[in-house]
């Protein structure tokens, strides 16, 4: 399997999960806004020219919660997501999907007015909003996670997702001070060796 990279990134959940798994792989890294990633070749892999991107053999797949999905269902060997008839699967479904839902969409704002756009064009009113919002989607969080390990049971594709988007948003400057159960999430995260190699490729 191939994954389109980029580090700091979303692509980085893909890696973080091969590397749980123990799967082999190989990387296309980029730089972000690199103008290989708006290459025709590339717009083949993905129509955006955005990573993460995971080529396996004729499959193409984008969109990184889909990848985690795919690479559980196809190579996971039954590990890192409850069975359906699980207690934990209608959680383990639910926060797998509220990363990309409702935890990164104000983290977007936040990259696009604070990085990406030159300084002229920042408006500090969207900052304030979406820094707000961002609270209230870590506060849903924080309340999940009283008396819990990780997000759905046991670690798992879920944890790829809410732990990567709850940690870029400690990283964008988002104050868990008064989320100590996110806060130490966060941490319980980041101390897993597969985390910390994927955030070095």
């Amino acid at each position: 399997m191939k994954i389109h990279h980029a580090p700091n990134t979303r692509s980085v959940r893909a890696i973080w999960l091969m590397e749980e798994l123990g799967l082999s792989y190989d990387v296309e890294k980029y730089k972000l806004g690199d103008p290989a990633m708006r290459s025709p070749d590339y717009l083949k892999v993905h129509p955006m020219g955005r990573v993460p991107a995971l080529e396996d053999g004729d499959v193409t797949i984008f969109e990184s919660g889909a990848i985690v999905e795919y690479v559980l269902s196809r190579h996971g060997g039954g590990r890192m997501r409850p069975s359906p008839d699980s207690a934990d699967f209608p959680s383990y479904l639910q926060w797998l999907h509220y990363a990309e839902g409702m935890i990164m969409p104000p983290v977007n704002t936040i990259v696009v007015e604070t990085i990406l756009l030159p300084p002229e064009r920042r408006n500090d009113d969207n900052v304030n909003r979406a820094t707000k919002l961002l609270s209230r989607m870590l506060q849903a969080v924080d309340a999940h996670m009283e008396g819990r390990e990780y997000i759905a049971g046991e670690f798992s594709g879920a944890d790829i997702m809410t732990g990567h988007a709850c940690t870029v948003s400690k990283r964008l400057g988002a104050d868990v001070s008064d989320k100590p159960n996110v806060e130490a999430y966060i941490e319980r995260c980041n101390a897993r060796p597969a985390l910390q190699k994927a955030w070095t490729v």
